[in-house]
């Protein structure tokens, strides 16, 4: 046990390297790259719960599942299983990412999905890292699709072994280079729809805008657009799916699937009319 004097003076050490050391850690230039795992973010030690930073637990995809599905349930359990882009856009008092209690929650997202040295992991539903709300007609230069993947990771018990990043295809081009051998340590390897079935906690992503036809076959890539959701449940011909930042909020999507379970059909193509779904990231827990 330590003692309440031993707890002032650890504190009052953590306190002081900080004023020396200006407590502040560069962003990286670009996506994190090495042959195996990073060190954890400077200060993100003091700034994670305990349960996550040690992590407590296995990191396990019943954990995984779980979490995503509490995250719907807390948005109202929204289905959106319409071609992407056709719903109108939500007027501003309407957006679940701006409500009362749910802007806080896409900050713990951000907070904790993030690491330290990230700009990011101030942002909220509707506010920047100045604490400035921005105009929700500009909610797309904060989307926290990617956000909220990290965030599943990270409080499932993934630890430092997921590339925690604001933008999708760090992680998906970090499990490609895994895949292909070139890194290790991760807990995410690339897979082709058409060879593997995603299974529970695992992740399907998919391209958007200008990068809506992502093949599998370029990874690794640069930095391109793309869209990410974990498995969470399913049925004989579908797959159920939750990711963030879709209608404003964290919605389920089913998924068609084969009767063995991949996304792609006997004869190559794509079960999804809706989405290209190009890459599915196994994800290794222990259990």
């Amino acid at each position: 046990m330590i003692g309440k004097r031993q707890l002032q003076i650890r504190i009052a050490a953590i306190a002081t390297t900080c004023m020396l050391a200006g407590c502040a850690a560069t962003p990286p230039a670009s996506e994190p790259t090495v042959g195996g795992l990073p060190p954890i973010a400077a200060g993100v030690a003091y700034r994670l719960p305990d349960y996550l930073r040690v992590p407590y637990e296995p990191f396990t995809r019943a954990d995984a599942v779980g979490i995503a599905l509490r995250e719907w349930r807390a948005f109202g359990q929204l289905v959106d299983d319409d071609p992407p882009d056709t719903r109108p856009p939500l007027p501003a008092e309407l957006k679940p990412e701006r409500m009362a209690g749910q802007w806080q929650r896409v900050g713990e997202y951000w907070w904790l999905g993030m690491n330290s040295d990230r700009a990011e992991s101030a942002w909220t539903g509707m506010h920047d890292a100045a604490g400035t709300e921005f105009d929700a007609r500009r909610d797309g230069d904060f989307a926290w699709s990617a956000a909220f993947i990290s965030y599943v990771m990270r409080t499932a018990g993934a630890g430092d072994r997921f590339p925690y990043y604001p933008s999708h295809y760090v992680y998906i081009n970090a499990a490609a280079r895994q895949a292909l051998g070139r890194e290790n340590g991760w807990v995410i390897t690339a897979r082709r729809p058409g060879e593997y079935g995603p299974a529970l906690g695992d992740i399907i992503c998919t391209g958007r805008d200008r990068n809506r036809h992502m093949n599998f076959d370029r990874l690794p890539a640069g930095a391109f657009a793309a869209h990410c959701d974990i498995v969470v449940g399913g049925s004989p011909g579908l797959i159920n799916v939750v990711g963030g930042n879709v209608d404003d909020a964290v919605t389920m999507k089913h998924i068609p699937a084969g009767t063995d379970g991949r996304l792609v059909g006997p004869d190559g193509t794509l079960l999804d009319s809706r989405y290209d779904w190009f890459v599915v990231l196994q994800v290794l827990y222990r259990r």
